[in-house]
């Protein structure tokens, strides 16, 4: 068997947070203003925690700055949707991320919909959703949003492909089945009620696994030269893909690593996306 292609999102990000600095140094001497990524942390669950450190972090290396607000887990919804309030009318915030998950009691569904579209750099609305699906997007979902680019970064064709997503969530399953399908790819979304379901998986020459269990998809499911996407997350550095005895098995055509392959390019495009909005307050786009 051939070795597949490694579609390396680690350095894929590296090379967009470049290009990024250069977007950032622009908008500053043109307007003055560094662009800035509010992020919403409600409670002190430690992945998320450790997530919004991330995100701060890759606003500093791309140039950005990052303001985080910590509110306790007792926060109720109309406090969140206050402070959601008070940066949507922020001249100086140029994107918002409210961290998933937030704390049961709160209406996480009518906090994600406050954020003003404009500055919905996480692609969580019900407006930026809809522009997706209208093949119209101003803001995507950061994950499968990263996907794309890493698909179209190492020139893998989408358009007259079939495509199987497995998993619906609002944030990753069906967003990445619209933005396929926005790129020609004819798609099927798998989920818990799905029927033969080894069988839908083995006809997809592109598989992207969001279902959030552990080596979910199997060597069998696989077929010859297939792309495997795997957004899976789940701890131990384990994806929803058997990636390792799938690789011993199949002749696979590319795969993501884990980790190391979807993770770097949700981060990195959750940066750019914030650029983007600061350039188009200033008019650079």
């Amino acid at each position: 068997m051939g070795s597949p292609v490694i579609l390396d999102g680690t350095a894929y990000s590296k090379e967009i947070n470049e290009n990024l600095k250069e977007r950032v140094n622009k908008i500053k001497e043109i307007s003055g203003a560094t662009p800035i990524l509010a992020s919403i942390l409600v409670g002190d669950d430690p992945a998320s925690v450790t997530y919004v450190r991330m995100k701060g972090n890759a606003c500093k290396r791309a140039g950005l700055e990052s303001l985080k607000i910590e509110l306790p887990g007792t926060t109720t919804t109309s406090q969140l949707l206050e402070e959601i309030n008070k940066l949507n009318v922020n001249d100086n915030v140029h994107g918002i991320l409210l961290q998933h998950p937030v704390p049961g009691e709160i209406d996480e569904r009518e906090c994600f919909n406050r954020i003003d579209y404009r500055k919905d750099v996480d692609g969580v609305t019900y407006a930026s959703f809809a522009k997706v699906a209208m093949n119209d997007m101003l803001f995507g979902s950061c994950t499968p949003l990263g996907i794309i680019h890493l698909l179209d970064r190492y020139n893998i064709q989408i358009e007259g492909k079939e495509a199987v997503v497995v998993g619906r969530s609002p944030i990753l399953g069906k967003p990445m089945a619209m933005m396929l399908l926005n790129r020609n790819a004819t798609v099927t979304i798998c989920h818990s009620k799905t029927r033969e379901i080894k069988e839908v998986v083995k006809r997809a020459d592109i598989i992207v696994a969001a279902v959030g269990i552990p080596r979910f998809i199997r060597a069998d499911w696989v077929k010859d030269n297939a792309v495997l996407i795997d957004a899976g997350y789940n701890e131990g550095n384990i994806g929803d893909t058997d990636l390792e005895n799938i690789k011993e098995k199949v002749n696979i055509l590319a795969y993501t690593p884990i980790p190391g392959g979807v993770g770097p390019m949700t981060i990195i495009t959750l940066i750019e996306q914030t650029v983007l909005s600061a350039e188009l307050k200033f008019g650079l786009k």
